[in-house]
């Protein structure tokens, strides 16, 4: 039986993608960085050692008594870091936010505190940080056998986009790698199928966004939809299947249908291919690094990395006076 490219693609150093994400971070301006309730090792850890990287300053919000003793049990120190001292975990993620609109921070960091808590703050529609995009989230994932890394999104946020929220979930994505350093990426359109049906509407979606691609709609990316997940990655499935495009077999960026779809694909990666999954949430008025419990300190500072490099890059349009 005849091996594809991807089969036959030698498996790239574990997280080789990732520590050009973090070298490319230090070339850049450190951000200052809200870090939310690490009462944790790993969340605290992943702070400081991005911190000693050069990549954060951090700015710890949670109960002080609470998190000198994780330092102190686990032989961290935080006696450089400023510390904002707050009751529990709910307080924490009001406090970062309010933060954030006082201007004393580019970037969140999630540290032990559940997501629900966070986001809940940062959604608000009083006191929260939302703008006109929808908000929603990237997984940055480092896939030993794969030669690139892979954007995979939405998968954290919303169920069951409507096409106006794939379209801001599409625009984030590229936002986030174009201003990452990565260059144009190539999208695409997941469906179950590579071609139009109206038995499945995804697939009517997806030609749809390519529409609005090509009508400037969406910007700084290259479109293809529907694809299938294997000819979307895979040159040899793409070929056999006579698909000849700019995407296909060689995406960058991969929109799923719906939560669902992109929540199982992401950890069919990293289960099954040991992949690492570094996580932003963007549309909001900075990005966020939502991490998982399970994730590894180099996984946080992977997260870290790419949203300094994004926020670097507002930084830097924002300077640009307009014309």
């Amino acid at each position: 039986m005849a091996m594809s490219a991807a089969t036959l693609q030698p498996p790239t150093q574990p997280h080789a993608k990732y520590e050009r994400l973090i070298a490319r971070a230090k070339t850049v301006p450190p951000a200052k960085t809200l870090v939310v309730h690490p009462c944790d090792e790993t969340s605290l850890r992943g702070a400081l050692e991005a911190a000693d990287e050069g990549i954060i300053i951090p700015i710890l919000v949670a109960p002080a008594d609470k998190l000198k003793a994780v330092a102190s049990k686990h032989g961290l120190d935080i006696g450089n870091c400023e510390i904002i001292d707050v009751s529990h975990s709910d307080a924490a993620a009001d406090t970062a936010v309010q933060q954030i609109h006082a201007g004393r921070g580019e970037l969140l960091v999630k540290g032990s505190l559940h997501t629900d808590e966070l986001m809940r703050a940062v959604t608000s529609s009083k006191t929260g940080l939302r703008t006109a995009r929808r908000i929603s989230h990237v997984f940055v994932m480092d896939v030993p056998s794969h030669s690139e890394t892979l954007f995979i999104t939405d998968a954290a946020i919303n169920i069951f986009p409507d096409l106006d929220a794939k379209r801001d979930i599409i625009q984030n994505a590229i936002d986030l790698f174009t201003r990452g350093g990565l260059g144009t990426p190539r999208v695409a359109i997941l469906s179950a199928v590579e071609t139009v049906t109206s038995k499945i509407p995804s697939t009517i979606e997806a030609a749809a966004l390519c529409k609005m691609a090509e009508r400037g709609q969406i910007t700084g990316g290259i479109l293809d939809g529907p694809l299938a997940f294997d000819n979307a990655v895979d040159a040899e499935a793409a070929r056999i299947k006579g698909i000849k495009s700019e995407v296909a077999g060689r995406a960058q960026i991969l929109v799923v249908p719906d939560l669902e779809a992109g929540n199982m694909l992401a950890k069919n990666l990293s289960f099954m291919a040991n992949a690492d999954a570094a996580g932003i949430v963007l549309g909001a008025r900075v990005p966020i690094v939502l991490t998982s419990r399970a994730d590894t300190v180099r996984t946080r500072m992977a997260s870290c990395a790419i949203a300094v490099l994004y926020a670097d890059a507002c930084r830097r349009i924002a300077s640009v006076p307009e014309v």
